[in-house]
């Protein structure tokens, strides 16, 4: 018999092998007309995989991350397809899902416009109205080539001719007359893919290298409803108004210049705001017990190469030569902070010992996925390092998922975890790794958390938590980490003494809270449509005199509002009072403050709030005691 163990931990038998579709159906047909593919032991596959032997058993829907991924991996099949039935000439190479979708890389010479897109949409109806079966097959290397070189594919012969070094079979989904190289895994017809929408057309090059030609991109999106895809493109329509960049040019808080492509320029009003959330990060951490450092942006090349960076991570790295010998740009702090604890012998009475760096990073990345604020060339990572024993772990680990939940939570931000785990280029003995990836498994179990497991998405030095946010979109952005390491300890031999005077090798934790101070800024600025918060506000209050014979008096009230750390400006000029309202909105400012004749007679200040409106008059002292708590409580 051959059991199958269900997510529940119930176990289902059957006397010869079945099909994942099978074993979905004998568990609920409903659950069979909502399934995308599935999970056996861990690893996502198709319903049409064959299980032979007994195995952990997960279904996945459109639900489940994964599920969704081969969902639009399907539509984007859909999609090839109808290129290829409207522009026979057109060249395929890949087409995988992403987090918003999914997209496809064409070779055609002139790219598609926003008409042709529209045909593309409605011969991708028609394909899914014709019902076609999905089915898969697989050839040997040599039979595979042959195939892509008579439907005169060059790409595709380019990537059997990688994968044929492994001498494994080559995999093929078929629909109609449609024939596509993949690995799959594929819904198992396309009947359910019931609307969908191709949002965007771009430039990119083949594998991403410059250096190779550029094809034309076309990015889709994919659902089981109607419903689904309308609330999608109405969050999409929404996101457009509040995109950071927008907002930063509006509210004067960056900019990025050619002069500098992907290195932020952070204007007045900017730095306001990234000086806010530095002093938060400092004032929780202190009390948190981190020490905070800073290592140079710039060391040498025998200290990255102990780090394993150069020869993990050099492709991202800038680099140059100092006095005949190899210096890099740190894009991480975890070596300079190694360096740090190395100044000196510790006892086992130090630890743990928790340093914190706002560390300003560099990392070369590529022109076209540079993104506003959120993927920068430079940024200043929120990094702590914390160095502890081997019974510390769990508790640390504790403590830092702790912190990130304090932050988030100021923020109004829900998230969830994900575990990732041993990648195929990493360092060290999978003994260490096992170790690890349980501490952290254990540590946030029984704190109560769920989360889901990433397989082989770990830094190459150690496993990791991350931490993904929700904004008020429903969008997710990973931002916190922690990363458990057994390896750089080792590789940097560091040391303690311990309670029995030997010295022993401490362990590492590489964690950050919001990521990138830029980024986390990008990702705020979007949540909150540039209306921030009154303790992050760069101007928390406008003065607005009624007249010019009001601004005298509106100029002691800024000068008490300053007096309490309230960031103000007066608005003096020559307009009318209603002008000079509407640009206050505009700016987002939280309070605005007018004053006229009746104000300055009765000694009061006239509240206009952002969320209110029209408050009405109130003294000085009233509201600064309002404004105070909200500042003091961070009030959301």
């Amino acid at each position: 018999m051959i059991k199958i163990t269900l997510k529940d931990g119930s176990v289902k038998e059957f006397e010869n092998a079945v099909s994942a579709a099978d074993i979905t159906k004998e568990i609920s047909m409903g659950l069979y007309r909502n399934a995308c593919s599935c999970k056996i032991n861990g690893e996502v596959k198709d319903l049409r995989t064959v299980v032979d032997s007994d195995c952990a058993f997960e279904v996945l829907t459109f639900d489940d991350i994964d599920g969704k991924k081969t969902f639009n991996h399907t539509a984007s099949h859909i999609m090839a397809q109808a290129v290829k039935r409207l522009y026979p000439d057109v060249k395929l190479t890949i087409g995988p899902a992403i987090e918003s979708g999914f997209y496809y890389d064409f070779d055609i010479e002139t790219p598609f416009s926003p008409e042709d897109l529209e045909k593309i949409e409605k011969e991708m109806k028609a394909i899914v109205k014709e019902g076609l079966q999905i089915d898969k097959f697989e050839l040997e290397p040599a039979e595979a080539i042959k195939l892509m070189e008579e439907k005169n594919e060059p790409y595709k012969v380019e990537l059997i001719n990688e994968h044929a070094e492994k001498g494994e079979p080559i995999s093929f989904y078929k629909q109609g007359e449609f024939t596509e190289l993949c690995a799959g895994p594929h819904l198992m017809d396309m009947k359910v893919v019931k609307a969908f929408k191709l949002t965007n057309c771009t430039g990119a090059y083949w594998r991403g290298d410059a250096k190779n030609k550029m094809l034309c991109r076309v990015y889709g999106t994919a659902f089981p409803k109607a419903s689904m895809l309308e609330e999608y493109l109405t969050m999409l329509e929404e996101a457009k108004k509040r995109d950071h960049r927008k907002i930063g040019k509006e509210l004067e808080l960056f900019t990025i210049m050619e002069e500098g492509p992907g290195f932020p320029f952070f204007l007045p009003k900017g730095m306001i705001l990234k000086n806010t959330l530095v002093d938060y990060w400092r004032e929780i951490h202190r009390e948190a017990g981190y020490d905070e450092i800073q290592s140079p942006m710039m060391l040498n090349r025998a200290l990255w190469e102990r780090s394993g960076h150069w020869d993990h991570y050099k492709e991202n790295m800038y680099t140059t030569v100092i006095d005949d010998t190899d210096f890099a740009v740190k894009p991480m702090n975890c070596p300079g902070g190694i360096l740090v604890y190395k100044t000196k012998m510790h006892s086992y009475k130090d630890l743990p010992l928790r340093m914190g760096e706002l560390g300003l990073v560099h990392r070369h990345e590529l022109s076209g996925a540079l993104h506003g604020l959120m993927r920068v060339r430079c940024f200043t990572q929120d990094d702590a390092h914390i160095f502890m024993t081997r019974e510390q772990i769990k508790d640390e680990i504790k403590g830092v998922v702790s912190l990130i939940d304090k932050v988030y939570s100021t923020f109004g931000f829900e998230y969830h975890i994900e575990l990732s785990t041993q990648p195929e280029d990493s360092m060290g003995a999978k003994e260490d790794w096992d170790i690890a990836t349980d501490a952290l498994r254990d540590a946030i179990t029984e704190l109560g958390y769920d989360y889901e497991v990433n397989e082989g998405d770990g830094a190459f030095y150690g496993p990791k938590l991350d931490f993904h946010l929700t904004d008020c979109l429903g969008r997710t952005w990973q931002c916190g980490t922690i990363q458990l390491d057994f390896q750089l300890p080792e590789r940097f031999e560091l040391e303690y003494v311990g309670s029995d005077g030997e010295k022993h090798r401490p362990i590492m934790i590489h964690r950050v809270v919001f990521g990138s101070i830029e980024r986390f800024i990008g990702i705020l600025t979007e949540h909150f449509a540039g209306a921030y918060p009154v303790w992050l506000a760069p101007v928390q209050v406008k003065l607005l005199p009624i007249a010019d014979r009001h601004l005298d008096y509106l100029y002691d009230v800024k000068k008490a509002l300053e007096a309490k750390g309230i960031r103000c400006e007066i608005d003096d000029r020559s307009e009318k009072i209603g002008f000079k309202i509407r640009s206050a909105q505009l700016e987002k400012v939280p309070y605005m403050l007018l004053a006229g004749d009746k104000d300055i007679e009765n000694n009061t200040i006239s509240v206009r709030s952002r969320k209110q409106g029209d408050e009405g008059a109130t003294t000085l002292d009233d509201f600064l005691a309002r404004i105070l708590e909200e500042v003091e409580t961070k009030a959301l």
